[in-house]
């Protein structure tokens, strides 16, 4: 987990032991987030199109939707954590930069058409080796984790939860307003718990 050659918050790179999990294989989109959203009377999202992930939803938004799915499901469902979403995104290749390797995101097919005045549909670009769609572009998305920089100083070798407390909320992946739209897999990001942006999405874990 982490870089050592990326930013000070992605330091030390060190390893850690993930407990079983499952993880959504799309950003969830406006389809998914209707019926809850007509439940619980929240705003739409920025975007329409029914494919395109569910956008200016905050992290209390993302925590209420993975609770109303789990009454509604009757399994329990919630935001992974920073470290799940990370060991997800490589994908199996704990030494690449990004899900699909070393190769610069530029590089991508059809990189320069996409996100002209929004996040794409999701699913459209390859998955990476676990069968996951968008990770680390289209949207960023929220975890479950407090954010803290210095958090892999001190960070639990299994199943670290992180920060027991904090004012940013952890946020992983790329998102379409970024000049370069992708990121890479150890690249962290958080902003306020309330705060709702047009690029912040999420997508839903669950215990393996």
């Amino acid at each position: 987990m982490g870089q050592e050659d990326g930013r000070d918050d992605e330091r030390p790179a060190h390893r850690v032991t993930i407990a079983p999990f499952l993880l959504c294989r799309y950003q969830i989109t406006n389809s998914h987030y209707e019926a809850f959203r007509r439940a619980t009377m929240r705003q739409r999202p920025e975007f329409t199109c029914p494919e395109q992930p569910a956008t200016s939803v905050n992290w209390f938004d993302a925590v209420a939707f993975c609770h109303w799915l789990s009454q509604e499901w009757g399994r329990r469902f919630r935001l992974p954590t920073e470290a799940e979403w990370e060991f997800a995104a490589r994908g199996g290749a704990e030494s690449k930069l990004y899900p699909w390797g070393d190769e610069p995101p530029e590089a991508r097919p059809h990189y320069a058409e996409r996100w002209q005045l929004g996040p794409q549909p999701v699913a459209e670009s390859e998955p990476n080796s676990y069968g996951l769609f968008d990770m680390c572009e289209n949207v960023h998305e929220w975890c479950a984790d407090w954010y803290d920089a210095g958090y892999y100083a001190v960070s639990p070798a299994e199943n670290p939860p992180g920060p027991r407390a904090g004012k940013r909320r952890a946020s992983r992946g790329g998102a379409w307003r970024h000049h370069v739209k992708v990121s890479r897999c150890a690249a962290r990001s958080s902003i306020p718990p309330e705060f709702r942006y047009a690029d912040y999405g999420f997508r839903v874990a669950a215990d393996g």
